[in-house]
């Protein structure tokens, strides 16, 4: 839909001079999605970490004329022909434009909130009734105060139903996105530990959430959940709710029985008074939950939609996340089919093109039809084409009637095929090579079939790294810091086992000022790949010094041997104002100058113009326990002075930064210009705090499980006997994968559908065995390692050691994969 800027004027309440007429149909708020810009309007959002007016200049040689500010700048004033609408808060006028949107429509608009399931429920609930309505939907997990507002903006004159999430993790958050979604039927599917660092209480958390329903027709909740029950109460909500029961017979929606076989779940019930029973492809509690809710959505909704028991058979598990994996030759591939609309292409396309750094590498996108759009296909592939032609997409590969009927809309390399399995059977499919293919397909088609030929074939053990994570870990610390303080972010050994390229691809999309890395070769392999934010080297080599050059490195230096090196290399060079960045040993006692050197240091820089002193720093020893606070305190001292003295004989501004992860946790206050994000950045606190997230998952599967009669022994060396008959499952992972042989002989466990088991036997170099008699593990069930439910920490606290072994000690032939949720 559209609105005219003096329309959207009013709206928010903006002060505008001498508009220029435009239409608006896109809010953009972040500068690298621009698709369209004659029919965007850009939102300068604030944060504590960045600042959107910075990138106004650069999105009006992109050709964006549309811009809502709150501080509008002298620069702006020589950008003669674009419109600046002025008002106090920006992202208050974004969530007042999508409120006022809101309000257009008269259709029935689920809401759902809650601690988990969120996602799910609303995409079980697009595949139940997308045939019955035209349904607009968050796309992904768009629940936040900026995600809320943009998903709302999609609604339009042709959808028939609205399903939208609200998550909140600070209080009064919630008064905001209320008036946004305005849901006429609201879920609340349970309310766990997510953010509770943030609420006096988990009632204040749940009363918070639940004043997005005041003003409901209806409340979805499970009945048996008797804390949920008490604050609805308390929230004199209980007129509204409509709870769904295990135990109550006269609710309106009565699970009589849920009986888990192998595969499938038989869930039989009572609604209003009925009985019926439906069959679902999931045995997880989980999902049954969710399943459970979507039937009492559809019951108030539109009751004969519980009819068709059919769809509940073919519901299909919900891929939260946007993965990453090696392709057939030399081909990376990038698979998205988690909802098949033109919204979530736009943002599948912009994950494309962030991960496009190799330019030798064409870009492919494979898309079948888009179902259920409510647009007319000649439309919406027009608007397709558009698209993708923007996103400088080489070739498109359409499977389906539709795509294949309009495919002369698209001005690129091309074909298109009726079927999936028509594209498997054509000579295209056997002739990939050097491409980046996002596969983008709606359900129907199934295109875990071209994912899974497309996929190299290795190890089946595979570390997963979820980005996302990461960058909440990264926005999470930055949060704890004064909007001018730089941060550094650890990317060292492989990114602490992560792998460093992906690690910081998108820490530079999120604007980090630096990235550290241990050795000059491993900045190199960055540069390669497209990393161009500044990289500094921890323990540069003096044979390193080709590779700091060519490549634009920043070095440590700690010692007047290297510091008189470098500066004859940049002479030798003829290179002027190198940055250096200097090291004082505050009581480490590994690399540093002593505090002492800082005079003599100052009057060698000052003889020379090769090198010029970007930074100065330290490094802690003991910020991470309390006990060794009065060292720490006398560091912080014996650096501040060094760094002053360093400065002052100088006289010019040098960076300095003393702050490790443990630091910023801890000693915020000392936090200077800059900051060292490392075992942090990671999901693991030094020092016990809540609020980080995993981001590291170790995972393999169940080659095959043995029967093992009682008295008999596992393994090597026979060091471990069953005195039980036993079931033992090998799986594909030993020490050569990073898997310590000290967890042998039940010194370790593992995780299995949220169940501890421990390791028998000695570990072998590719596999070892763990009991799993207490169980209902099969060949083929997924393993964990680590990760959320088996911290690394916890595997560093058996040996002895400390996180950052175990995550550094995962070989290089584990696979990684890297997804976005």
């Amino acid at each position: 839909m559209e609105y005219s800027i003096k329309e959207i004027v009013g709206i928010i309440g903006a002060k505008a001079n001498n508009l220029q007429d435009s239409t608006i149909s896109i809010l953009l708020t972040d500068s690298r999605r621009l698709s369209f810009p004659e029919q965007s309007l850009f939102f300068a959002l604030k944060t504590k970490t960045n600042d959107g007016h910075r990138y106004i200049k650069e999105l009006y040689k992109l050709r964006v004329r549309n811009f809502v500010v709150s501080d509008m700048l002298p620069e702006f004033e020589s950008l003669q022909d674009a419109n600046f609408l002025v008002v106090k808060d920006t992202l208050k006028a974004l969530q007042k434009l999508a409120a006022y949107h809101r309000k257009r429509f008269n259709i029935p608009v689920i809401g759902i909130t809650g601690s988990n399931g969120k996602t799910i429920v609303k995409e079980f609930l697009y595949q139940l009734l997308h045939r019955e309505f035209n349904i607009v939907r968050s796309p992904r997990s768009y629940n936040s105060q900026l995600g809320v507002p943009l998903s709302v903006w999609q609604m339009s004159e042709k959808n028939t139903l609205g399903i939208f999430e609200a998550g909140i993790s600070q209080p009064d958050e919630m008064e905001n996105l209320r008036p946004i979604i305005a849901p006429t039927i609201g879920i609340i599917t349970n309310i766990g530990e997510a953010h509770q660092e943030n609420f006096i209480s988990t009632t204040q958390k749940c009363l918070e959430k639940l004043t997005l329903f005041n003003d409901c027709e209806a409340i979805i909740y499970d009945g048996d959940d008797a804390f949920i029950s008490n604050c609805i109460e308390s929230a004199c909500l209980s007129h509204k709710a409509i709870a769904w029961s295990r135990t109550d017979s006269e609710a309106p929606l009565y699970i009589e029985a849920i009986e888990k076989k192998e595969n499938e779940t038989v869930i039989r019930c009572t609604l209003l008074g009925l009985t019926q029973k439906y069959v679902i492809p999931f045995t997880d509690d989980a999902s049954i939950e969710n399943v459970i809710h979507c039937l009492a959505v559809m019951l108030f909704l539109k009751p004969t939609s519980v009819n068709g028991v059919e769809k509940f058979a073919q519901l299909e598990p919900v891929a939260m996340r946007l993965d990453v994996k090696q392709g057939i030759n030399n081909c990376m591939l990038i698979n998205d089919t988690y909802n098949s609309d033109i919204n979530s292409l736009d943002i599948a396309l912009d994950f494309q093109q962030s991960r496009h750094v190799d330019k030798n590498l064409k870009c492919t996108l494979i898309l079948s039809d888009i179902l259920q759009s409510g647009t007319l296909p000649k439309s919406l592939y027009k608007k397709v084409a558009d698209l993708v032609r923007r996103k400088k997409i080489d070739r498109i590969i359409g499977i389906g009637r539709d795509l294949k009927e309009y495919g002369s809309v698209f001005d690129m390399e091309k074909e298109f095929y009726n079927t999936t399995d028509d594209f498997l059977k054509s000579p295209t499919f056997r002739q990939f090579k050097n491409e980046l293919i996002l596969l983008k397909g709606s359900r129907h088609f199934h295109f875990e079939r071209i994912s899974e030929l497309l996929e190299k074939k290795v190890h089946e053990t595979i570390l997963e790294v979820n980005l996302d994570a990461v960058v909440h870990n990264f926005n999470y610390y930055r949060s704890k810091l004064k909007p001018e303080t730089k941060m550094v972010c650890m990317v060292k050994a492989f990114g602490y086992g992560a792998g460093s390229y992906e690690l910081a691809k998108t820490l530079q999309e999120h604007r980090c000022d630096y990235l550290a890395v241990a050795v000059a070769d491993e900045g190199a392999e960055l540069r390669k790949e497209g990393i161009s934010i500044p990289i500094i080297v921890m323990n540069p080599e003096f044979s390193s010094f080709n590779v700091l050059f060519e490549n634009n490195l920043e070095p440590e230096i700690y010692s007047f041997r290297l510091l008189d090196a470098m500066i004859k290399e940049t002479e030798r060079r003829g290179i002027t104002s190198y940055p250096i960045h200097i090291k004082i040993d505050t009581g480490m006692h590994r690399l540093g100058f002593q505090p002492g050197d800082v005079p003599a240091i100052c009057e060698r820089l000052k003889e020379q113009s090769g090198v010029t002193a970007r930074s100065v720093f330290s490094h802690l020893v003991g910020s991470d326990s309390s006990i060794f606070d009065d060292f720490t305190k006398k560091q912080l001292e014996i650096f501040s002075a060094a760094a002053a003295e360093l400065e002052n004989l100088l006289e010019y501004k040098v960076i300095k930064h003393i702050l490790n992860s443990a630091g910023i946790e801890r000693f915020t206050d000392y936090q200077m210009d800059m900051v060292r994000l490392g075992i942090g950045l990671y999901g693991v606190s030094a020092s016990g705090m809540k609020g980080l997230r995993n981001v590291s998952t170790l995972r393999t599967t169940i080659l095959q499980i043995q029967h093992v009669p009682a008295g008999d022994s596992i393994g090597y060396s026979r060091k471990t006997y069953v005195d039980r008959d036993s079931r033992i499952a090998i799986i594909p992972i030993g020490y050569a994968d990073g898997l310590d042989r000290h967890f042998s002989n039940r010194g370790g466990e593992v995780s299995i559908g949220g169940k501890r088991c421990p390791i028998v036997g000695n570990i072998c170099m590719d596999a070892c065995m763990i009991d799993v008699t207490d169980t209902n593990a099969q060949e083929g069930d997924p393993v964990i390692v680590f990760g959320e439910e088996l911290p690394v920490s916890e595997l560093s606290d058996k040996l002895k050691t400390i996180p950052y072994e175990i995550l550094t000690s995962v070989s290089p032939r584990v696979k990684r994969v890297y997804y976005r949720e």
